[in-house]
């Protein structure tokens, strides 16, 4: 993907400087309201769970306070139930640079905080005392921690709705040039109309409160609005933004309360730069910022029709004033160059391809030239619920770059949605798939060397730049002065080949140690040689020697069947070149992949198919290309077997690859064996010594075990008593015993669940935690009301109900990484697989 489209930058230049004068591309969105109050501050508004490791945000934050020699920052604990947080946050500074001098805790709260011997709801006097006053006159930025919003309103706002002294204080020096940033909680208060409970669902119902009147017994919550602290004057602030999915609570909101202004959906670990002087809103961070207009957007009963959606991501910004979008000059547009083309199934549940909003609308919509609509469902357990439908038209764009390595960054403008009523209903049948195709692959017999003391690195893709923790493990097994090899065979170029190189180079590896060897079954483009003719090299003596010199191998992502069709000859038998993996693996060589370079570890190699298309229809023979990894029947091949414990599934997460792997393992699974799905960013690490499995990286491992499942042969798309477990960084199985050890940071969830509420099934991407891994940590183990969840999966009036339950010995648990971010893991669970019909009734 990313050669193509830098060539096409080369030629593109002077298109692209006409869509994008200094990236800037016209927004036909309603003028912003014109500021009522002149502000020489800044805002650094963060959408919750804000990694310490996020150096970009800590950074703009404290060059906004005046840099780390001259910052003075109060940090704000009002939201928090404790002072946790807070002094995290504090020492996150420090290990930033500022002097701890330098950074002061203002006593502001309205309630006891939990931990301390003192009784901190006294504090909330503090915010008419003038010693807090001269407090926060003194400094030159100010961070609201996360937690509860009400919270610090409560100790700010007087009852009447007036300000405070504090809060007096707090506007002299933003207006005055001073930053005010927070997190979660402290994102929510930035704007006038503050969200502060609700979701999707009650927002699509058209439900607003002005008190609190959820109940743990609905299944959607109205959406409740109050008065907000107002320093962000542009529009709408809304927080965790598509982890909870609040797209529908926001568009609503917007169309309700701020019509002419537009409305801003921050992401988790993401923060929005607010220049209120050059009027400029600007993105950092890891993800997205979701911007809704809805000023041409009106709602005909209970439709909602002409919405309009943004997603900005890292580099972009959006100029307040000349409503312009400032697009990264990084990322090159998608029209008329779109990389995809294939038919996305709706977004129905866990099931779903890319199933996140951001992901869903930039792969199967945008940069796909197949379709120019696509949708999703959002529903309670009786069916009751909402078809959302996203076009494209002649205003929609999309751009694609790279981030933090080979990372796909998608920015997209203006696609429309539209919310209609449905009404939806689910009856089981076992004989809906009568033309399932079984495989009639062959497992191949390899004998492997007992004796081996190599190890694998096996990442799911995806792999960023700054996953130190992959890296590291990578280089430590291998030495940081051993020799290295790149097999670039499965890419479209050598780009991703120099990317890990400069990788390796940047974590500590001298470049000289590292080699990219000339194996590959195809050209490359880019360059002048003709690689198709590296196909002999397989078999070169010269090479398999220098192979042997190697401590650790890494295989690139692209597609899996050219790495097996570059390294086996074409009887199935070992070329010379493999022949020498396989010695200095059994040596101790580390080998490793992402992507095609995970999904060749294996025995038996899934090289195509989607989760629905698997299950409803099963196996091919055939393979087309890589569009086939997108969607259609499962396709297997002889892997290469350095794995030889389970079958490997990759872009676990993103792709939701569940629904392939369990009739993959199904088929061809060994008795006693387990199969691993490894999402995104994410390594599955197995040590031939100890025969453990460890993970590491930012996401998580499924485990699939079928060795108490249930699967008649009569139905072939019916499962019952699937063990589903996931394990995340630190975690460990041994494969000798077939026991889990979880990390100590984290503890169990059994019996102290911090949820109590009643859990709507997962139904598409709107659904909060959309991902697999989190729905189920979220929804089912730290949730003592739910015994099971549901999600469903479904085609044109045939699907699937995916159940999932506890167990007498499933276990979660719960932890926090990187700062304060949830650290879910769980075991166990059991999931059952039932054909539906389904029937969608038109409300309107």
């Amino acid at each position: 993907m990313g050669l193509l489209r830098n060539e096409m930058k080369k030629w593109l230049g002077v298109i692209v400087a006409v869509l994008l004068i200094g990236g800037v591309i016209q927004s036909p969105s309603v003028l912003a309201k014109e500021n009522k109050l002149e502000v020489e501050g800044n805002l650094v508004i963060v959408g919750g769970a804000l990694g310490s490791s996020n150096a970009e945000v800590y950074h703009e934050f404290i060059k906004l306070s005046g840099g780390k020699d001259r910052a003075k920052i109060g940090i704000v604990p009002a939201a928090s139930g404790s002072l946790k947080s807070t002094n995290k946050f504090k020492e996150d500074l420090i290990s930033y640079g500022m002097d701890e001098s330098s950074i002061e805790i203002i006593p502001l709260s309205s309630h006891d905080f939990s931990g301390t011997e003192e009784n901190e709801r006294k504090w909330k006097s503090n915010a008419q005392k003038n010693k807090t006053v001269d407090q926060i006159k003194e400094l030159s930025g100010i961070w609201f921690v996360g937690g509860d919003q009400l919270r610090i309103t409560d100790t700010l706002l007087k009852k009447n709705g007036k300000q405070t002294k504090a809060l007096e204080a707090i506007w002299e020096i933003y207006r005055g040039g001073a930053v005010l940033g927070g997190t979660s909680a402290g994102a929510a208060i930035m704007s006038d109309v503050m969200i502060t409970g609700g979701d999707s669902l009650g927002g699509f119902r058209q439900k607003f409160v002005d008190e609190d009147t959820s109940s743990s017994d609905e299944e959607y919550a109205p959406v409740y609005i109050e008065k907000g602290l107002g320093f962000f004057q542009w529009g709408i602030v809304d927080q965790h933004f598509n982890e909870r999915s609040r797209s529908g609570r926001l568009a609503a909101t917007s169309l309700k309360y701020e019509k002419d202004q537009l409305a801003y959906g921050i992401d988790e670990d993401t923060a929005m730069i607010v220049h209120n002087k050059e009027k400029t809103i600007d993105i950092i961070g890891r993800n997205t910022v979701t911007v809704v207009d809805s000023s041409e957007a009106h709602t005909n009963g209970k439709e909602i029709k002409g919405l309009d959606i943004s997603y900005l991501s890292r580099g972009d910004s959006y100029q307040v004033d000349e409503q312009h979008y400032t697009i990264h000059e990084d990322k090159v547009p998608t029209k008329g160059y779109e990389y995809y083309d294939f038919e996305p199934l709706p977004a129905t549940g866990v099931l779903t391809s890319y199933g996140t909003l951001p992901n869903y609308l930039s792969y199967s919509l945008v940069d796909n030239t197949a379709v120019h609509e696509v949708h999703s469902y959002l529903y309670d357990s009786d069916g009751d619920g909402y078809k959302i439908i996203f076009q494209q038209d002649k205003h929609s764009q999309g751009f694609w770059g790279y981030q933090d390595g080979q990372k796909d960054s998608y920015s997209l403008l203006h696609v429309n949605m539209n919310v209609e009523p449905v009404e939806l209903s689910f009856k089981a049948n076992d004989n809906l798939f009568s033309n399932y195709q079984k495989s009639s692959f062959q497992v191949p017999d390899y004998s492997f060397n007992s004796e081996t003391k190599g190890s694998l690195v096996m990442a799911g893709g995806a792999l960023g730049s700054s996953n130190a923790e992959v890296y590291e493990a990578f280089i430590e097994k291998a030495g940081e002065d051993g020799d290295y090899a790149i097999i670039p065979a499965a890419s479209s170029s050598l780009k991703s080949s120099r990317a890990f190189t400069e990788d390796l180079v940047s974590y500590g590896v001298p470049e000289e140690n590292i080699d990219i060897l000339p194996i590959s079954n195809h050209d490359f483009k880019g360059t002048e040689e003709d690689e198709s003719s590296w196909l002999d090299h397989k078999n070169d003596d010269e090479l398999a020697e220098k192979v042997l010199g190697y401590d650790g191998v890494w295989f690139v992502g692209g597609d899996q069947t050219d790495i097996t069709n570059s390294l086996l000859n074409p009887d199935g038998s070992k070329s010379k070149v493999l022949e020498s993996l396989w010695t200095i693996y059994e040596e101790g060589a580390v080998l490793g992949g992402t992507s095609a370079g995970a999904a060749i570890m294996s025995d038996v190699m899934i090289a195509g198919g989607g989760s629905y298309d698997t299950l409803a229809n099963g196996f091919t023979d055939t393979y087309d290309s890589m569009s086939q990894q997108e969607g259609g029947h499962a396709y297997l091949e002889k892997g290469l077997g350095f794995f030889p414990y389970g079958i490997i599934g990759q872009h676990f997460d993103n792709k939701a690859r569940l629904g392939r792997l369990i009739p993959a393992t199904s088929a061809h699974g060994e008795e006693g064996e387990y199969s691993y799905g490894i999402d995104e960013d994410t390594a599955m690490i197995f040590d031939n010594d100890t025969w453990t499995v460890e993970v590491k990286g930012r996401g998580g491992v499924t485990v699939v075990d079928l060795s108490e499942a249930s699967h008649p042969d009569d139905a072939p798309s019916d499962y019952e008593d699937i063990l589903l477990s996931w394990i995340t960084s630190g975690d460990q199985l041994d494969l000798d015993t077939n026991e889990f050890t979880v990390s100590d940071h984290k503890v169990s969830t059994l019996d102290y669940e911090y949820f109590d509420y009643e859990a709507a099934p997962h139904s598409g991407v709107l659904t909060p935690h959309p991902t697999l891994g989190n729905f189920l940590s979220y929804t089912l183990l730290d949730n003592e009301r739910e015994e099971e969840v549901k999600s469903y999966s479904f085609y044109e009036g045939k699907g699937f109900e995916l159940t999932f339950a506890k167990g007498e010995r499933t276990e979660g648990f719960w932890g926090y990484e990187d700062g304060n971010k949830d650290d879910y893991s769980f075991l166990r669970v059991i999931m059952d697989i039932q054909p539906v019909e389904v029937e969608i009734d038109y409300k309107n």
